[in-house]
């Protein structure tokens, strides 16, 4: 038996994250499905594993009253318009949902920053606008990941409902709208995820006065950052 690498960092991915093949490897691991086989006792085993590397604010109450209100407007305009059209209305409520929960859920990181760091990982500060570009980067992602799944079902399903196969056997239609929409999802997620590198960088001048220049003191050579992007 090998024995095991020593110096194993649980807070970095295990493939290289400048790669987007390494990226799609770290989030196809992450959205493994065969992770809903997991006992109750050896997810919550994970958890206290990381949990002190997870740093997560919520808020929950405006990011759901934002997503179904976008989600009812939406629905309301499209009533007198084709039925393809509005097959296509889940996916402009997630997006524009998205566009809404994720800034508020990670308000606090606009209000006071996230950390940066140099190439070597030594903590230089924190920054509004890194904390900007990275929410912006994941509601990229976001939006992406849903097309795939919000996008090509609609499609499939009003060209299926045109045939006497689902006509005959209209109770197959939730099924298998269903079956396209994980379908979609199994992909779409881990690849979108990896659209940009988990852990993103930024250059120096572009950073707030203040921690630029607190950064030149510190380290006049270092002349980008690097932050997490978050998810």
């Amino acid at each position: 038996m090998g024995e095991l690498p020593i110096g194993i960092n649980i807070q970095e991915p295990r493939w290289d994250q400048s790669t987007f093949l390494g990226r799609a490897r770290h989030f196809f691991t992450v959205t493994d499905p065969r992770n809903l086989l997991l006992s109750g006792s050896q997810l919550e085993a994970s958890r206290n594993i990381v949990q002190n590397y997870r740093q997560l604010g919520t808020a929950y109450v405006s990011a759901t009253t934002g997503a179904v209100a976008t989600a009812l407007g939406l629905k309301s305009l499209t009533k007198h318009l084709p039925t393809l059209v509005g097959r296509f209305v889940p996916f402009a409520a997630v997006a524009a949902a998205n566009c809404i929960n994720i800034p508020l859920m990670r308000q606090r990181e606009l209000q006071v920053g996230i950390p940066v760091t140099d190439e070597e990982g030594q903590r230089l500060g924190h920054s509004v606008t890194a904390a900007k570009q990275g929410i912006f980067q994941v509601v990229v992602s976001r939006i992406c990941m849903a097309i795939p799944a919000m996008a090509i079902p609609p499609l499939i399903m009003d060209t299926l409902e045109k045939k006497d196969f689902l006509k005959h056997r209209p109770w197959l239609g939730a099924p298998l709208q269903v079956g396209l929409v994980g379908f979609c999802l199994v992909f779409a997620t881990p690849l979108c995820c990896a659209l940009f590198p988990q852990r993103s960088s930024i250059h120096v001048s572009r950073l707030e006065p203040e921690l630029r220049a607190q950064i030149h003191e510190q380290s006049p050579s270092t002349e980008v950052v690097y932050y997490n992007k978050g998810l």
